[in-house]
């Protein structure tokens, strides 16, 4: 350590200066060898429980629509002509659907959906023009025939919409 009797007050001012960042940057080296040394000692012992996080994992999702979740050995089961894993009917086209358009998505999107031949027509054309969907050859009969048949549009569950000119309107009198 230098003498400060012999420095005047501008270098003592520098040294002090000096003395501070030296210090800030030993703090800060001390900080992160710190943080490091805890990160060792937390990551030995969660090891495992780590990698197991970070792993991807498949991700297998049922979905039904049925209402009943369906267990291992009920994969392949069908109740009241609903196939319980899916929750699609179980008619004819319905292995062409679940192999074709359950791959990339959930079967609830078929079955919350409702079309005409042509609209499931248009879905499959739009689904092979922007979202990757193979051609399905013969099979694309078989898909449609089956979409139409039990997916088709149902009739509207509220009344059609007033026609407006038609009403004959009054001023209600209140008094």
């Amino acid at each position: 350590m230098p003498n400060h009797q012999h420095m005047d007050e501008q270098q003592k001012e520098a040294y002090d200066k000096a003395l501070r960042d030296s210090f800030r940057v030993l703090m800060s080296a001390i900080k992160l060898l710190l943080i490091l040394v805890v990160g060792i000692l937390l990551y030995i012992p969660l090891k495992s429980d780590i990698q197991q996080w970070l792993s991807p994992k498949p991700v297998v999702k049922t979905v039904s629509n049925s209402g009943v979740q369906p267990n291992e050995e009920d994969f392949d089961k069908v109740e009241n002509g609903v196939h319980l894993a899916t929750g699609l009917k179980f008619a004819p086209g319905f292995e062409d659907v679940r192999a074709n358009c359950t791959v990339c998505h959930s079967a609830a999107l078929v079955t919350q959906n409702r079309a005409t031949r042509e609209g499931w027509d248009q879905m499959l054309t739009w689904m092979q023009e922007t979202q990757g969907l193979w051609d399905l050859g013969p099979k694309r009969a078989r898909i449609l025939d089956y979409l139409a048949e039990y997916y088709a549009p149902e009739a509207q569950g509220r009344r059609a919409s007033l026609d407006l000119q038609e009403i004959e309107w009054y001023i209600l009198d209140l008094e």
